[in-house]
């Protein structure tokens, strides 16, 4: 069968590759088309459209991308009719993926989505397009099944979240060897997880920068983002004593005493590697001011948003500081606070459900081809 799979973001992309292997197994004669980047490029299929060039993080940026977008979306519809696929599987990236979901189901073709579009965040009207536009949904956090049916009388499936496979089975690293050839010495690591845009990269990672000269005692080290060159770190590096690793983030945590975080799915993945953090966010002020009046949730992370408490310090806009961060980095590093936060990360991944999200996912869409 032919599947078109459309992941607009590094998370989708580790997601996407993870659910092709799956698929791979389910379904010998597979035949995959895609937009992700280099993790579902490994696995096979055929690249149609990098996420590089795809994202762009918040209002006033979209605003600013328009006609980028909206020829991607044109090039997108072309390529779909073109290939005649069995079902298209949207990863996550609501605001393209729904566009396309619509015109696709109007042309007859099935569509799958892995990783529902977060309207319990904000924009929950939309789940009358999700209603109409989607045969399936398959969700990855244990609250959405009761938004989604409960709520709103649509049946979707719960497969659990797919980082934990992601993590669970990856190599474990040896962390004398990774020291030895990233540079690294004999301290306890901070990592700085700055985000994998250019926008967010801009406005987060000199302020994290900030208070390494206050924790002389620790080496920081800054997780270089796959779809970035080093050369754009550079300019906020001069005179700063710090590391710099690219595309290997879970080694990184794999070592980590602690992280900084940019607000996402990392937030998450450091979660499930057992290193406290301090969730950041800094928007421009106009997507900000925007994103303050429409979205109602209590928190911004999913470690929180999942434990429905706050189980990590949540720096947002204006507290994002360096007052702040050197209080509550702080914090992380005495033994009583990092103790409670392990605790709670154990809770956390209990909640989550066990492995083989990827494989049920594939099964469920192979079955349902079939």
């Amino acid at each position: 069968m032919k599947y078109y799979i459309i992941a607009g973001e590094a998370s989708g992309d580790l997601h996407g590759s993870n659910l092709m292997k799956a698929l791979y197994k389910e379904d010998s004669n597979a035949e995959i088309r895609f937009w992700g980047g280099n993790l579902m490029q490994e696995v096979g299929g055929t690249l149609v459209k990098h996420y590089r060039d795809l994202a762009f993080m918040g209002f006033a940026e979209v605003v600013m991308n328009l006609k980028t977008i909206l020829n991607n979306i044109k090039f997108c519809k072309k390529d779909i009719e073109e290939f005649n696929p069995d079902v298209i599987i949207f990863i996550d990236y609501p605001g393209f993926n729904m566009r396309i979901a619509k015109w696709a189901k109007q042309k007859g073709i099935k569509t799958h989505y892995y990783i529902a579009p977060q309207i319990w965040a904000w924009k929950e009207n939309r789940i009358k397009a999700v209603k109409r536009d989607f045969d399936k949904l398959f969700v990855i956090l244990p609250f959405e099944k009761d938004f989604f049916e409960v709520k709103h009388g649509f049946p979707v499936e719960f497969v659990g979240h797919p980082l934990i496979d992601a993590i669970h089975n990856r190599k474990k690293t040896d962390e004398t060897q990774f020291r030895k050839e990233n540079n690294l010495d004999d301290k306890p690591i901070i990592a700085l997880l700055p985000g994998s845009r250019k926008q967010e990269i801009s406005k987060m990672l000199e302020v994290m920068l900030s208070v390494t000269e206050d924790f002389k005692e620790y080496q920081f080290v800054i997780a270089g983002a796959p779809s970035q060159e080093y050369e754009f770190y550079q300019q906020f590096l001069i005179n700063k004593n710090v590391k710099f690793i690219s595309n290997k983030t879970y080694d990184l945590l794999s070592v980590a005493k602690a992280a900084l975080v940019t607000s996402g799915t990392a937030t998450l993945e450091t979660a499930l590697f057992k290193v406290p953090e301090v969730v950041c966010y800094k928007g421009s002020w106009i997507s900000y001011q925007i994103a303050k009046r429409i979205i109602t949730l209590k928190y911004i992370s999913l470690v929180n948003l999942i434990m429905d408490r706050e189980v990590v310090t949540e720096l947002i806009q204006n507290d994002f500081n360096k007052k702040r961060i050197k209080k509550e980095l702080s914090k992380l590093l005495e033994p009583t606070t990092r103790k409670k936060i392990l605790e709670d990360y154990e809770l956390l991944e209990e909640k989550l459900g066990g492995n083989g999200a990827s494989e049920t996912t594939a099964k469920l869409i192979v079955n349902e081809l079939r």
